[in-house]
């Protein structure tokens, strides 16, 4: 996992369509799996699904305070490409969850959901193929909050805490849901359209595929293997930690063999059509505008040796964070402790802004 960042660990757990159903990592939690179903989705395109599946898990039980409201509910967002099951990776989940850690289990309900198009949950692998509604973050954060009201009866969040697109639904559910939120804690992202290096690398990923002549314009009977080969590549890099890789593969020979079983890895566990829209699905996120709307307490984090939210705009992420009532933003230094992009996983590194958010805001702790 050390050498295999969280970011690109998420691609390896992605289910390809031919594939036998994913199998997950073992954990020692005591999780609880749910479906919840919601008919006649409607998605900001203005398509439709008779049925929106949503698959989650839950760790803990839900409390409920004196006027009958849930106060100890949190709900946990996995990056592009994951699922549920990312976050209870050892690096994240043995560091918040355990007896008097910041996110204890017997004092917080935790929820994580397979967000449309990943894991469980509905997505185009799943037979509509490239018809299959193509959804935005705001899809994604409607469709959780219906899942949260009517599925699991939680009216009110104590804390929202994502991981690279997850971090960018934490600041959509900040100006969608104000009030049914008292924290966020948003993990390396920016509150900015995906534009410039970000959008640059995530078009030619997709391209690739598109590119690909085996891809068929996603009617393929067998993966575009070259085109995926070629979007694995791209996410190498963007995942990439430069101290720990130059650490973990000091010789040519060792990069290379990296390099070669990683795209294997990927391509083996990656459906094209699935790629192509969970990547997609960035392209009308902007936060930007509405920034000064989020009421909640916002403890925004970057890593200095992210790619994809690189430190040069650290400048930019000072001045958008003023503009959040209750904002803060921190950039941690490059080290040997961090881990590029798939710094968010890696709890160790932001524990201690963690456990100052849920302490600025412990007048509704449960």
């Amino acid at each position: 996992m050390r050498r295999f960042s969280a970011f690109l660990f998420a691609f390896a757990l992605t289910a390809a369509a031919q594939a036998p159903k994913p199998t997950y990592p073992p954990t020692h939690w005591p999780i609880q799996n749910g479906v919840y179903i919601i008919h006649d989705f409607h998605f900001v395109t203005g398509e439709t699904l008779p049925d929106l599946r949503l698959h989650y898990l839950t760790l803990g039980t839900p409390h409920r305070n004196a006027e009958g409201h849930v106060d100890n509910a949190v709900l946990l967002l996995h990056g592009t490409g994951g699922n549920a099951h990312n976050l209870l990776s050892p690096v994240f989940s043995d560091v918040l969850f355990g007896p008097g850690q910041p996110l204890d289990i017997t004092r917080y309900f935790l929820i994580f959901p397979d967000d449309i198009g990943h894991g469980d949950s509905s997505k185009p692998s799943g037979g509509l193929r490239m018809k299959f509604p193509h959804y935005t973050y705001d899809d994604m954060v409607h469709s959780q909050h219906e899942m949260l009201v009517d599925g699991l009866h939680v009216d009110h969040l104590r804390l929202v805490i994502g991981t690279s697109m997850g971090c960018m639904q934490s600041f959509v559910w900040g100006e969608t849901y104000p009030d049914f939120v008292d924290a966020l804690m948003p993990l390396a992202c920016m509150p900015i359209e995906i534009a410039g290096r970000n959008r640059m690398w995530r078009y030619m990923a997709m391209q690739s595929i598109r590119d690909d002549p085996a891809w068929e314009n996603g009617n393929y009977t067998s993966e575009p293997v070259d085109g995926l080969k070629g979007a694995a590549d791209f996410l190498i890099i963007a995942g990439s930690a430069p101290q720990q890789m130059q650490k973990d593969y000091p010789t040519r020979q060792s990069a290379e063999d990296y390099v070669n079983s990683t795209v294997e890895r990927i391509v083996a566990h990656t459906d094209a059509d699935d790629f192509l829209y969970y990547f997609d699905a960035s392209r009308f996120y902007n936060p930007e505008p509405k920034l000064s709307t989020i009421t909640a307490a916002v403890m925004w984090v970057n890593s200095g040796d992210d790619f994809i939210n690189p430190p040069e705009l650290s400048e930019l992420a000072q001045s958008l964070v003023k503009r959040i009532p209750h904002g803060q933003y921190v950039l941690i230094p490059a080290s040997m402790q961090t881990y590029g992009h798939g710094t968010h996983t890696h709890a160790a590194d932001w524990k201690q802004y963690l456990i100052q958010l849920l302490q600025e805001t412990d007048k509704k702790e449960p």
